[in-house]
């Protein structure tokens, strides 16, 4: 079964919603002016994504900021500001032929500069997947202003498969260099080459933007701005959706349990693709410089305690599929069916635990740890966390949830690494190198960097495949190796992956689009528009 088929057999035939592929494109011409009302939940802490991941993040700056392509429904890569481009046979050069006549926002030129600055001063040296991603860049040659020569010390073949807004963002080389970028103030007010203009930033609010008269494609956008709403409450989403206050809710923000509002379809469209390229898993990481986290006992006991398929059908309301290991089923080229599985049983949780020294007290209690999420999502944010902790408790291990908004919750796990465990639904993308290396190389340690290696896990070995594997050519000795490290990951277990996720965007059916992509969740909407009100 394909990504494709995947998805929507997951949710057509689990779950029993209207689905189309045309949901957002529908035989209608496009309509100019009128103002998007989206909501975005949690309210983001920045506005670019050169440098972080954070799905919330990008749903917003990707109206802002580009990348070189942006990738359809079957993910193949489509022009963005590169027009074309070429490998050369041994894989050691990869050529971009850059989009001509676009202006920064700001009315100076985008050039090749720029993509060569960003690549070697953000995106390899910031990004959490692409150090991953360009670890094998060892030069970017700009021959003329519209021409990017990447070099590579050996074969990047998933290098193609990162190049959009979302993994690789350009950013404004004369408004960064020379400045420290992470503390630059246009991380939240960008300033970019897309069909939009940042205006304003009422925190707590929302986000506004206006229009860019002067979008490389002449006759787009269509919408006159776009209004990000931040609105914490689920309910209040859901209730705003309804009453026209909202015309797209992204990245599953209403909950599962309201979508059976939204099934009359004059009113109202339900999009399954648009998550598509991020083929993500919801899990939990274990801090394992925690002495009891040390020993890999007490993590397979806790994958044992857990019930994924209760997990998917109680918080997930069957939205995705039980996970069984780093690589999702549905990225069909490199999953491993056959890794070292945890079925849920208690008795070997508990066995496990007695073994490693971790017996019950007087008051029957094994362990009291923490676990920390996000509680910037509302009130759902803290259904799978209840889960967890009323899990781990059958086995004697009493939890303390610790909800901090993101800011709090992403400092407390990646600077001050005071934790035990966290839950958080992280991206794997269509390529391991890109999206499952990061949590597990040893070299993706960084304190302070979100969604890096926030585990502390450290195993050479595993290093020194997954770096084999981001340098092999041969596709089928790649797979050997990728499998290979799936196994590793599946014995040691610094991370529990639970369940494959399914994202739905809800939207009115005013919302329009012209072009549906696989990664639709960061869509410029330069090609969207709202219909006139019946």
């Amino acid at each position: 079964m394909n990504r494709r088929d995947f998805l929507a057999a997951s949710t057509l035939l689990s779950i029993g919603l209207p689905f189309s592929a045309e949901s957002f494109a529908q035989a209608t011409a496009p309509v100019r002016g009128g103002v998007l009302n989206v909501a975005v939940s949690p309210e983001p802490t920045l506005l670019t994504s050169a440098f972080i991941t954070t799905m919330n993040i990008g749903q917003v700056s990707s109206k802002v900021l580009e990348g070189l392509v942006a990738y359809d429904l079957n993910l193949k890569p489509v022009p963005a500001l590169a027009t074309a481009w070429n490998t050369s046979p041994d894989g050691l050069k990869t050529t971009f032929q850059l989009r001509k006549n676009v202006k920064w926002h700001d009315g100076k030129d985008f050039t090749a500069a720029d993509v060569q600055y960003t690549l070697l001063e953000v995106w390899k040296k910031l990004h959490p997947f692409g150090r991953a991603a360009f670890a094998n860049v060892t030069a970017v040659d700009t021959p003329d202003p519209h021409t990017v020569i990447i070099r590579l010390s050996s074969p990047a073949p998933y290098l193609i498969n990162y190049i959009n807004t979302y993994g690789a963002q350009i950013l404004p080389r004369h408004l960064y260099e020379g400045k420290d970028v992470l503390s630059n103030p246009l991380n939240s007010a960008p300033v970019g080459t897309g069909p939009f203009v940042f205006k304003e930033w009422v925190k707590g609010s929302h986000v506004r933007l206006e229009r860019n008269p002067h979008y490389w494609q002449a006759d787009q956008p269509y919408l006159d701005g776009i209004v990000f709403k931040f609105i914490p409450d689920a309910a209040a989403r859901t209730v705003a959706l309804e009453a026209g206050e909202l015309d797209v809710a992204l990245g599953s923000s209403i909950p599962l349990s309201n979508l059976n509002r939204f099934q009359d379809k004059q009113r109202y469209r339900i999009n399954t693709d648009d998550g598509r390229y991020l083929a993500t898993i919801f899990l939990t990481q274990f801090n394992v410089r925690k002495p009891y986290f040390a020993d890999k006992r007490v993590r397979q006991a806790f994958a044992h305690a857990i019930d994924r398929n209760a997990l998917l059908k109680v918080v997930f309301l069957g939205y995705g599929k039980p996970a069984t290991g780093p690589v999702p089923s549905s990225v069909v080229n490199y999953y491993a069916g056959d890794t070292r599985q945890y079925p849920f049983d208690v008795k070997k949780a508990a066995a496990l635990l007695d073994e490693a020294g971790f017996k019950p007290g007087k008051d029957g209690k094994r362990l009291r740890i923490t676990l920390d999420y996000d509680g910037g999502g509302g009130v759902t944010a803290s259904r799978p966390a209840e889960f967890i902790k009323q899990s781990l408790a059958r086995v004697g291990v009493e939890v303390e949830l610790r909800a901090g908004d993101t800011a709090t919750y992403l400092r407390r796990v990646f600077t001050d690494q005071d934790y035990d465990l966290m839950i958080s639904s992280l991206h794997r993308l269509p390529d391991p190198t890109l999206g499952v290396q990061r949590l597990f190389w040893t070299k993706n340690i960084i304190k302070g960097a979100p969604w890096t290696n926030g585990s502390g896990y450290s195993n050479p070995e595993l290093d020194r495949i997954m770096e084999a594997a981001g340098r092999e050519a041969d596709d089928g000795k790649r797979k050997a190796l990728i499998r290979n490290w799936q196994q590793i990951v599946q014995e040691d277990v610094p991370v529990l992956d639970l369940v494959e996720q399914t994202w739905v965007t809800v939207s009115t059916a005013r919302f329009r689009k012209a072009t549906a992509q696989g990664d639709g969740l960061f869509a410029s909407y330069a090609d969207a528009w709202l219909t006139p009100k019946a």
